[in-house]
């Protein structure tokens, strides 16, 4: 009776330590926001918006981050950076958040989509100081910017990079990111960037629409030269053996693709599309404010993928849009 009485009190000391101090619990699974492209809601329905962000915050600690894959706003503008700065203020101090910028946060002016790679007000709405202080982010690029951003994350026992990247990376942003992976050799890595993959569940590259080479920045060459999906997969994704996940955005029509890629190292990377902005297929208004909820299961070596929108409180269960990836080693 006493050594069950001790193992009782024994194991109620153990669990009330796990309540109080979280990391130094064993977590099997973890849970993120996708944020798909926001422009249409933050110039047309904010309300939608701040629905999304409102119920994010509302979460209770759920999530482990929110990643935004660009185009937050349609045209680059003062108004539609303050309602999106609005929004994401909601998650300081409550969930970390990491942004990749588009085509439509850069650029010269309203209706210029990356004619310039113009970001003067991503980085005056979200400070870099005040960014790193709500994203865990460790590294910056160029300095003194939001443009591209690396955060690191302790999650299910494992050391975690991610990356959030701007529409077309350049050649020096990959470099950039190349060598803070070389320097971290054991985290696990997710790339966020806005134009990666194409609706027909390939990577964009090619005679695709949308390309990051069709825009004013996709002029450039040398260190400043753009790279499209295929492009960011040989240079950056393939050669890199923990590159576990990549997310994107950008591409019209049915708005979504999934492709399960081996990459040099005989390891496989889920490479997932979103994008549910005006004049997708499905939400032809824009107005619906669906996101994606990514959950990693290490001890079940799953990723599953719901598509949930708060505004609507409704899920989207077609198989394109909810789904599940087994067999995953993490």
């Amino acid at each position: 009776m006493m050594k069950l009485k001790k193992t009782y009190i024994l194991n109620l000391i153990l669990a009330i330590g796990c309540v109080l101090n979280i990391s130094s619990c064993t977590q099997n699974s973890f849970e993120f926001v996708v944020l798909p492209d926001t422009q249409t809601y933050v110039e047309e329905f904010p309300k939608v918006y701040m629905k999304q962000m409102e119920w994010i915050a509302n979460q209770n600690d759920r999530f482990s981050f929110v990643l935004h894959v660009g185009d937050v706003t349609q045209n680059n503008s003062e108004k539609e950076w303050a309602i999106a700065e609005a929004g994401f203020s909601l998650l300081n101090g409550k969930t970390p958040y990491n942004i990749a910028l588009g085509n439509h946060d850069m650029g010269s002016g309203p209706g210029k989509f990356a004619d310039t790679r113009n970001t003067v007000f991503a980085n005056t709405f979200f400070p870099v100081k005040e960014y790193v202080q709500h994203s865990k982010t460790i590294a910056t690029f160029p300095e003194n910017t939001i443009d591209n951003s690396c955060a690191e994350y302790s999650i299910i026992g494992e050391k975690w990079l991610i990356f959030s990247l701007e529409f077309g990376p350049q050649n020096k942003t990959i470099e950039w990111a190349n060598n803070l992976i070389e320097k971290h050799p054991n985290h696990k890595i997710i790339i966020n960037t806005h134009a990666y993959m194409y609706n027909d569940n390939t990577l964009l590259d090619g005679e695709d629409w949308y390309l990051p080479q069709k825009y004013g920045v996709g002029k450039e060459t040398g260190k400043n030269a753009v790279n499209d999906g295929g492009q960011l997969w040989n240079k950056l994704i393939n050669p890199n053996k923990n590159t576990i996940m990549v997310f994107s955005g950008h591409v019209l029509g049915s708005g979504v693709g999934t492709l399960v890629s081996k990459n040099s190292h005989g390891n496989n990377v889920y490479q997932m599309l979103a994008n549910y902005q005006k004049n997708v297929k499905g939400v032809e208004k824009g107005d619906s404010g669906y996101l994606r909820i990514i959950k990693v299961d290490k001890k079940a070596k799953i990723i599953s993928v719901k598509t949930y929108s708060p505004w609507l409180d409704a899920y989207k269960k077609e198989p394109e849009h909810e789904f599940i990836f087994e067999n995953v080693n993490i």
